[in-house]
């Protein structure tokens, strides 16, 4: 039968090699990101070259909303909030949303009124608002004729 026991020296093993190891590793691969990223090695599609072209904007008219103010109730902080927006749509159909905005601003005044102060005060429900907007809107002006509503002014004072 032989005793095996551990030598000290065995059970720390390694010692601070693998930390520099790493630490060389990291300098290294971060300099090489860096290297690639610099010089523009990869191919990101962002560049654009003089044989190349731009796509084209998509061809849109907007139709600028009067602004509305809407008093909200006793219990807020805030006393009003001031809304303004644009309607973004096809061209050719701008005429006729100029012609729909009083049904459009009926709708909006409407549903803001509506809404619980809460909800207008937390900014992560803005885009389901505008969502909610946005349909409405789309149901008073005939479907396809407005594509985007776009905020221009959302203040509670």
């Amino acid at each position: 039968m032989t005793d095996t026991t551990a030598s000290p020296e065995g059970a720390a093993t390694g010692g601070k090699k693998p930390i520099i190891v790493g630490i060389i590793g990291a300098i290294v691969l971060g300099g090489a990101g860096f290297a690639v990223t610099y010089l523009d090695l990869l191919p990101l599609g962002h560049k654009t070259t003089e044989g190349s072209t731009v796509a084209p904007m998509p061809a849109v008219e907007f139709v600028a909303l009067d602004p509305l103010t809407i008093t909200l109730g006793p219990d807020s902080a805030a006393r009003h909030l001031r809304f303004g927006a644009q309607l973004e749509c096809a061209p050719g159909h701008a005429e006729e949303l100029r012609q729909m905005a009083p049904r459009v601003l009926d709708v909006l005044n409407s549903y803001l009124r509506a809404v619980e102060l809460r909800q207008l005060e937390d900014p992560h429900t803005l885009p389901k608002l505008k969502a909610q907007m946005l349909r409405r809107i789309q149901i008073v002006t005939g479907e396809g004729r407005v594509t985007d509503l776009l905020i221009s002014e959302f203040i509670l004072n």
